[in-house]
């Protein structure tokens, strides 16, 4: 049966906050620590043991929901849920169920070589919630143990939920960059998707439009999914194996219950874990421990006065100040706001966005890809960007050298004049031009005869004789001087 079958996607994102402490108690949130040597009677459950919240977390939460177009909660309170896993010492969750901390804000996809950007991603709620510890199991044997560290439960967490609104794992992807941005301009997270800074779970769904009326397939929450390239790919993969599951048995959302997948990243396929619970499962209710969160106005205004220009706003500024194209100030902005601070320092004093963007994007972090720094670390500083774009646009440098120029000064961090003078690179007068371009003609009457003719590619040649006898030669220029030399007939 041929179906129109549209792909239903919702994230749900979990952020690990910038705090130097854990949710509820003074613990170090520090990664990579010895096992279980940052915990305490409040984070691993002991009886009697009280939490209270960290502050820090409340406010970037806070400003994370500003950011992204919420309202803020002035009466938030904290529930428990509850479920039992070996990583999860006190046999519940401190989390927000009917009061989220931020709701109802919505974030638009920003993608310039794609139809979908500009639209509209709803946000349905972002919630705080502390982390659980870390499962490690033991693969070389079966029935091998499994040990449990506990150093990460009780870490801050934002979880961010979506709306349905997404339409397929390039929207997805595309959607979870720029909440990178934010999170990052913001720094309410290092996102370090390796560290398990930022993961993210996907709901995929299809809705069918059969000769029988619109159905959709049953929901299956994809876990495990440590980058956004894996998020697109699951999301795809996720789509065709449910779009095949409904032409075998026609097997609607109404018939089977949500299932829990797991990502496989190097089989490419998802894999059965288990049936996924209700929000009734979980039995919330809530904390008799904590007492309600009340947030003003004028909290709100404080942390909202904080909240800076944000991606998009950047994006716009480049575009508009600066007169880049969109998929430019795209490329600028993903580097992050030091990188746009850098361009827009060399930018105001060239007087050329275009020239100074060019060069940033294709030598620049071609460079400190290949040596794996970021701008902070760049051998040439800004005033010296802006020396060396200078030389270019008053011809003190011709571009046929200025790649070799730019690479002297990145290796060895010096000035435009120091690295033309390492190169041997020296401005012909006027004089030494004409008498070499005299020589040149004198010399080559054949090639003066085809130009002539009309053939003027083969003034190319002429120009490349010149450089030839002296490496200094400025093509521009000497096509210029040529051009005035040939004889008229």
């Amino acid at each position: 049966m041929s179906v129109k079958a549209t792909i239903i996607v919702g994230l749900e994102v979990h952020v690990q906050l910038a705090t130097e402490t854990k949710l509820f108690c003074g613990c170090a949130t520090a990664f990579g620590a010895s096992p279980n040597t940052q915990t305490c009677p409040v984070c691993i459950g002991a009886p009697g043991a009280l939490p209270v919240l960290n502050r820090k977390a409340l406010k970037l939460a806070i400003k994370t929901g500003l950011a992204l177009n919420c309202e803020i909660e002035p009466n938030t309170h904290w529930d428990r849920k509850n479920y039992f896993y070996p990583d999860l010492p006190k046999g519940y969750q401190i989390s927000q169920f009917d009061r989220p901390i931020c709701r109802k804000g919505y974030l638009d996809l920003i993608d310039p070589q794609s139809v979908s950007s500009g639209r509209r991603v709803n946000i349905e709620r972002a919630h705080l919630e502390e982390d659980a510890g870390k499962s490690s199991h033991d693969e070389t044997m079966q029935g091998g143990p499994t040990k449990i560290d506990f150093n990460r439960a009780g870490t801050p967490l934002l979880e961010i939920v979506t709306q349905p609104d997404l339409r397929s794992g390039h929207e997805a992807k595309t959607f979870l960059n720029e909440l990178k941005l934010i999170l990052s301009s913001l720094k309410v997270s290092d996102c370090n998707m390796q560290e398990g800074s930022l993961r993210v779970d996907a709901n995929v769904n299809l809705s069918l439009a059969t000769q029988e009326g619109n159905q959709a397939t049953p929901i299956v929450e994809i876990k495990n999914l440590n980058s956004f390239r894996s998020v697109e790919r699951a999301i795809e993969f996720e789509a065709e194996r449910q779009l095949q599951q409904w032409n075998k048995d026609g097997m609607t959302i109404d018939q089977a219950p949500k299932q829990t997948r797991g990502w496989d990243d190097s089989k490419g396929h998802t894999v059965l874990q288990r049936i996924k619970e209700d929000s009734a499962d979980y039995r919330y209710f809530p904390d008799p421990d904590l007492v309600v969160i009340r947030t003003t106005q004028a909290d709100i205004e404080s942390i909202q006065a904080e909240i800076k220009s944000l991606p998009a706003e950047r994006r716009q500024i480049l575009m508009s100040r600066y007169l880049l194209p969109a998929y430019d100030a795209d490329v600028l902005v993903n580097q992050g706001d030091t990188f746009v601070d850098f361009f827009e320092t060399v930018a105001d004093q060239v007087k050329d966005g275009k020239l100074v963007s060019n060069w940033l994007q294709q030598e620049l972090l071609r460079h400190l890809n290949a040596t794996q720094t970021d701008i902070q670390a760049c051998p040439v500083n800004a005033n010296q960007f802006v020396d060396f774009l200078t030389h270019i646009q008053t011809n003190q440098l011709d571009s046929s050298r200025a790649k070799d120029v730019f690479e002297q000064m990145m290796s060895d961090s010096v000035s435009v004049e120091q690295a033309m003078k390492s190169l041997g690179i020296e401005n012909l007068d006027s004089e030494e031009l004409t008498a070499i371009c005299q020589r040149v003609l004198d010399e080559n009457p054949e090639i003066i005869a085809q130009i002539l003719k009309g053939n003027t590619k083969a003034i190319g040649n002429l120009i490349g004789k010149t450089k030839s006898l002296n490496k200094n030669v400025s093509p521009s220029q000497a096509r210029e001087q040529i051009l005035k030399m040939l004889p008229k007939h």
